[in-house]
Order: C-alpha cells, then structure tokens, then sequence
C-alpha cells in the first residue's frame, strides 16, 4: 500500500525546498514567467530566492556533472562567437553566487592592488578553490570559463545569441537533459528547438516566449517552472542515455506499490533567464529537483493538487512528456495515498 500521508512539516532540505510547480488544478503550456529572486512560500517550507541555487546534494551532483563529461564531451560546446558570452556568464554566475552565499564564495576585483580592472580572484570554500583569473584571458583559467563556472553550479547552462531578429542556442553545459539533446541542438534557433513540442505553436506560446526574451533586460532575471516524472533519481536522461532509462517506463507498469512509490518521482526545472550585461547573449539557466512520489504524499497539499494535475493532463501532453504508460497509476497512486490516511 502507498504510505500513510500527512500534513506534517519535515526536516529533509530537499523536501522544505522542493520548488513544487502546479499553482492551479490544470496544467497547460504557458510562459509562466515572473521575476527572479523572490522566495516562493510552500506548505513544506519556500523557494526562490536565489537565482543560483545551492543544496545539500550540490558536490554529489557536480561529480555527476564532471563524471558525465568525462563520458560524453559533447554535452559542452562553445561556438567560436560565443566566447565572450561565456566570459559574461562566469563573471555574472560567481557575483550571484558570492552575493547568496558569502560565508561560502567570494568573489575579489583587483585582488593584488595593482589597478587591473581584469584581476579577479574567486574563492569557492565547499569546493576548496581559489582562483585567480583575468577577464577574458583563458590562459588564466584551468578550463574553458564556461566549463569552468559549470563545475561549480548545480545547474544546467545554455547561452542564446540574438541575431537577425531570433535567438540561437550557440553555447552550453547541459549534463542533466530531460529526454532532449544538447548536443543535437547546439546551434539551432530557439523556434526549431522548440519545435516538437505539442501545441506551443498552435496557441502562441512559443512565440510570445521568443518575444519576450528578445526584450530582456540586463539585471532583470525571470524564472519559469517546468515539469515531468522520472523513473528512479536520475538527472541524466539526455536523448543520448534512451536506452539505459527508456526500457524503466515499462518496467514501471509491472513494479509493487512501494516500489512504484519510491521510484516514480516528480520531476521540476526551474528555468532563470538571465540578460548577460557585457555580451547581451541571455543565460538560460536549468536546475533540476526530483522529488519521489513517497515523500510527495507526505505533504497533503501537493499529494492531492499533483494527482489532479496528472489524472487531468490531455493524452499528447503526456505522450511528449514520456509518461503516458504509467501517469494514470501515478495519479491512482497519489489519491489512495490520501484513502490510505
């Protein structure tokens, strides 16, 4: 039998800051954009106030990222143009994460006194790094700066170059892809990456998207939540991986209850949208939180609000989200949770 739910708080981190994403009982595509940095109050704890996000599984989840791209070097590319761009993002990545964390992370112009506006010096304490650097000198880094301000954010990085009136995806450290491929991708448009995305274009969404990105404004970030379930706590389930966690939404179908309960888990990105202030390309920013149907149900709120969620979700919109197999068990599961109280 599913466990027992409650509405009782809980001490666990990754519950208290799950960003749980359903404002209503009805899940459409939409921009659902708002402005970055506030927090976000849930019946579990809040969320939100950090555009770079630092959690308990933040060196877990780097040395994932490093052993993937030991792995797999095409889920990190920089077009030659994009240089600069990823110059902006580290500089701008460290001042967040220095200005959020400063007992951890420090972030130092000029730290010899001898006027070099390019002399930087960033001191990361959880990951035991000080490095010094001068903008725009990769000679000074010991990697690419992209991959280099990768290694120590938890999120996801894909950098947007506007040109000709659109935007392209021309740069990025995509580790933790939700059935898509960065790697495939890189270098396309914004509107074709979007493109097999059922309905986006039919009602607007897409479009407005487009145009509202294109109107960002430097040190004005957005956010935006999306949302799937996964199979077992895996943040890697690029297109490249199918066939390691595809054959699991068949597998899914057949498992106990427990089981289904612990492996089944919500899965949500929060997406910021940051418009870089030297390049102007827009940094777009994924942080994936995963969160198993077990621990969802201890929350009353969310257990009930996911199952309608789920139960309700048109039949193409959970086709593309890969869930369709088994998100009528999902949402049977959720409310017998509830019966079982």
């Amino acid at each position: 039998m599913p466990p027992t739910s409650t509405a009782t708080s809980t001490d666990d981190p990754l519950v208290t800051g799950f960003p749980f994403p359903f404002p209503e009982d009805r899940y459409r595509y939409s921009t659902n954009v708002e402005p970055a940095g506030g927090a976000v109050v849930t019946p579990a704890g809040q969320w939100g106030t950090a555009v770079v996000d630092i959690d308990v599984e933040y060196v877990r989840e780097l040395d994932e990222r490093r052993e993937i791209l030991a792995r797999d070097p095409g889920r990190h590319a920089v077009l030659p143009h994009m240089r600069g761009a990823a110059w902006d993002t580290l500089l701008t990545l460290m001042r967040e994460m220095a200005l959020t964390n400063p007992d951890q992370m420090t972030l130092t112009r000029d730290p010899g006194g001898t006027g070099d506006a390019h002399a930087w010096r960033w001191e990361n304490r959880l990951l035991g790094v000080v490095q010094d650097f001068r903008y725009g000198d990769d000679a000074t880094l010991p990697d690419e700066p992209l991959a280099y301000i990768a290694s120590q954010v938890q999120e996801d990085i894909v950098l947007l170059d506007q040109r000709n009136d659109a935007l392209w995806g021309d740069a990025g450290v995509v580790t933790f892809a939700a059935d898509w491929s960065f790697g495939f991708d890189v270098g396309m448009s914004f509107l074709e990456i979007h493109g097999p995305v059922p309905r986006l274009r039919e009602l607007g969404v897409i479009t407005r998207a487009h145009e509202f990105l294109k109107r960002l404004q430097p040190h004005e970030p957005y956010r935006r939540t999306n949302w799937t379930l996964t199979i077992g706590r895996r943040l890697d389930v690029s297109t490249e991986l199918y066939p390691e966690w595809g054959p699991d939404r068949e597998m899914i179908q057949h498992v106990d209850d427990e089981t289904f309960g612990r492996l089944v888990h919500l899965r949500v990105e929060v997406q910021h949208l940051i418009r870089l202030p030297e390049s102007g390309a827009i940094c777009f920013l994924i942080r994936t939180y995963m969160l198993p149907l077990e621990q969802l149900a201890t929350v009353e709120p969310w257990r009930v609000r996911a199952a309608t969620v789920i139960a309700e979700l048109p039949e193409d919109m959970a086709d593309y989200k890969g869930i369709i197999k088994y998100r009528d068990r999902a949402a049977a599961w959720l409310l017998a949770a509830g019966e079982s109280a």
